[in-house]
């Protein structure tokens, strides 16, 4: 009998013998996916999904913000009106820059799973969105984009009628600070960050930096614009904003002060997976990830942690997907940078539930084992994937077997791809979970939720927003 055969059939003798029959028979028992109106599918479809809602809501408040200040501008100095629109710009960026570091992330995570499984499960199922938290960030960045835009503007029509006398260095530095927002706009842009995911990162990275020094040089230039004799330590202390921008400061500095190359194992299996085992005194949490790169300054890429329980340090399964991907598993390494603490992601909602059915395809096991392996919350799997053994292991494979009872394994060299919709919804019904965690491909992942989701079943999956 075959690996894929033995692994379908042991648990509750899933499927029939013949790999032909196993190809159109999930189980003996066939559910066929209910019906569902055409409003529950329109309001569950990814392209309104939380994520979204966020960024509308940010533009929502912008919005009122502006039709207050527009009133406020007939009444008030053309020096008040500028102070005004610089601080929205500067609340706009904070909320888009501390939602994404990784204290916060974190703090954000723990505080929507302690609500208790005993709750409605609708109350549950929202608060299991918290990772779309990522529409804040774009919301943000794009409205701290167009509040800047209208500082800009104001500041040289000010100057041009003259209200005010901006000098040629203030005006200067704050083109500059414009330029380069757009600039970060554009290469964030779905269409372009997805074909040129590397120069986006530099980008956004560099031209960062760069935006937060020239907004303390613009801040500063601002202050002798008015006059102002004030040292840098006195404008901190008297100016609100410049608070802001501290503390925005060591957001983005905090990461970088953990930054460290490590020795890393590396064990191929196969030529399209690697194991990479790590052990420097940190021991994460199930569900978290780590970023890994070979040159700290120029690229970034994160892997979710697998920790054994009672067990120091954690591994990493990095599948072939990419030029860094591929070099790294025909190199192999034995020393990589990471850099901040272990991060919170999508599984961590699992607490939230009951029971959860983890969903993946080939090297999305990696997110779901941890998980799996802790068995804090009782748990099956649906993976499909191509022959496991030989692309990654026999040693995984068994561990992800011997993890939970309720384990199915799709080898798709000798069964074929499989209807992910269809094989999901035939194990939600089988194992009575309460909700869907999927790790998979993008163009999948949105399948099987949305699908999930339009049936009344809690689903979750990665949101590709960074």
């Amino acid at each position: 009998m075959s690996l894929t055969e033995n692994v379908m059939q042991a648990p509750a003798d899933l499927v029939k013998d013949e790999v032909s029959d196993a190809k159109n028979t999930l189980n003996n028992t066939h559910y066929f996916l209910p019906t569902v109106s055409r409003w529950q599918h329109i309001k569950t479809h990814p392209r309104f999904m939380p994520y979204f809602r966020w960024f509308a809501l940010v533009f929502l408040v912008n919005a009122y913000f502006a039709y207050q200040a527009i009133g406020l501008f007939s009444s008030t100095s053309a020096l008040a009106s500028v102070t005004l629109i610089s601080h929205m710009v500067l609340a706009n960026f904070a909320v888009a820059i501390l939602i994404r570091q990784h204290y916060v992330v974190n703090l954000l995570f723990w505080l929507a799973t302690r609500m208790p499984t005993s709750w409605p499960l609708a109350m549950r199922w929202s608060m299991g969105k918290v990772y779309h938290f990522g529409g804040l960030h774009t919301g943000g960045a794009s409205a701290g984009t167009l509040w800047f835009s209208a500082l800009v503007a104001s500041m040289f029509y000010f100057q041009l009628t003259d209200q005010v006398n901006f000098s040629q260095q203030t005006l200067g530095i704050s083109a500059v600070i414009l330029g380069l927002l757009l600039a970060m706009i554009a290469s964030a842009l779905p269409s372009i960050r997805a074909k040129q995911h590397n120069r986006f990162e530099k980008i956004h990275r560099f031209a960062g930096w760069s935006v937060l020094i020239l907004f303390w040089l613009q801040s500063l230039s601002l202050a002798k614009d008015q006059q102002s004799t004030l040292s840098l330590f006195e404008f901190i202390q008297v100016t609100p904003s410049a608070w802001l921008l501290a503390l925005v400061s060591i957001s983005v500095i905090l990461p970088w002060l953990r930054l460290k190359k490590v020795p890393v194992t590396i064990e191929r299996p196969s030529n399209h997976v690697a194991i990479a085992k790590f052990d420097y005194g940190v021991t994460p949490f199930a569900g978290s990830s780590m970023a890994l790169s070979k040159s700290p300054l120029f690229e970034w890429h994160s892997f979710a942690n697998i920790a054994t329980p009672n067990q120091s340090g954690y591994r990493l399964a990095i599948s072939r997907a990419g030029d860094w991907t591929g070099d790294f598993i025909a190199q192999m390494p034995s020393h990589i940078w990471v850099k901040g603490v272990p991060t919170a992601g999508v599984g961590n909602v699992d607490q939230l539930f009951k029971k959860v059915l983890w969903v993946a395809t080939g090297s999305g096991i990696g997110p779901c084992l941890p998980h799996l392996l802790s068995d804090k919350v009782p748990a099956s799997l649906v993976w499909s994937t191509r022959d496991p053994v030989k692309t990654y292991g026999s040693e995984l494979v068994d561990e992800i077997l011997a993890s939970q009872d309720e384990v199915q394994i799709w080898d798709t060299d000798e069964l074929g791809k499989p209807d992910m919709v269809d094989i999901t919804y035939q194990a939600f019904m089988r194992t009575g979970a309460e909700a869907v965690i999927v790790i998979s491909n993008k163009k999948l992942t949105y399948s099987v939720v949305h699908a999930m989701e339009s049936r009344g079943i809690p689903a979750f999956g990665a949101i590709w927003d960074s």
